[in-house]
């Protein structure tokens, strides 16, 4: 499946063409490496995502076709999510 399209059905990016321009961007990156749009992802991989305040890592788990809205958040599994911290 492809990056941008897996990105949009888990909802880790609410829109396909977001994903899209977030990776033109170079804010996401798989196995360590700068990943484009149309990178193809297989079960094990580990996608990080840059957002402006810190950053997100999971493994993807499952590539569905066309999951239920349900079932996106079983398609990867957190590793690190520094995007939604907050310091006080």
């Amino acid at each position: 499946m492809r990056l941008d399209k897996f990105l949009k059905l888990s909802r880790v990016i609410k829109r396909r063409t977001v994903a899209n321009d977030v990776c033109q961007a170079g804010r996401v990156s798989v196995n360590n490496r700068p990943a484009k749009a149309g990178t193809k992802l297989k079960i094990g991989d580990v996608v990080t995502v840059l957002f402006g305040g810190g950053a997100v890592s999971f493994k993807v788990m499952a590539l569905p076709e066309s999951p239920r809205r349900d079932e996106a958040s079983s398609m990867y599994e957190l590793i690190e999510d520094t995007a939604g911290e907050t310091t006080e």
